[in-house]
């Protein structure tokens, strides 16, 4: 169960982070990178976002990199809420396949 606290930092690290994607895949056409959900860990310290990528073969690809390039990730988020939060959370990035499971779902209800 998640404190108040929690909630209001994962909701402004996702918030922040969608817009940081958005920015950056704007010149990649056909793709749309979206932040689904944010999880951050009681001690503040571990953030884990989740990835929804568009078309879905690319997004091993796409969350490859941006784990790659997580400390950059980190900065620019560092800049955008230095003055909500203190610490900035450690980054960890996953692939939401959410949407591709609720497909084959329907698929096999079909």
């Amino acid at each position: 169960m998640e404190t108040t606290r929690q909630q209001k930092i994962a909701r402004l690290i996702q918030k922040e982070l969608s817009d940081m994607f958005q920015r950056q895949t704007a010149a990649m056409h056909g793709v749309l990178v979206s932040v689904s959900a944010c999880r951050i860990s009681p001690d503040m310290s571990v953030c884990r976002a989740y990835l929804s990528v568009f078309p879905s073969d690319r997004a091993e690809e796409i969350v490859g990199n941006v784990n790659a390039n997580v400390k950059s990730v980190r900065f620019e988020l560092g800049k955008r809420v230095r003055m909500q939060l203190r610490i900035i959370p450690e980054l960890k990035f996953f692939v939401d396949d959410s949407l591709d499971y609720d497909e084959h779902i329907g698929e096999l209800l079909k």
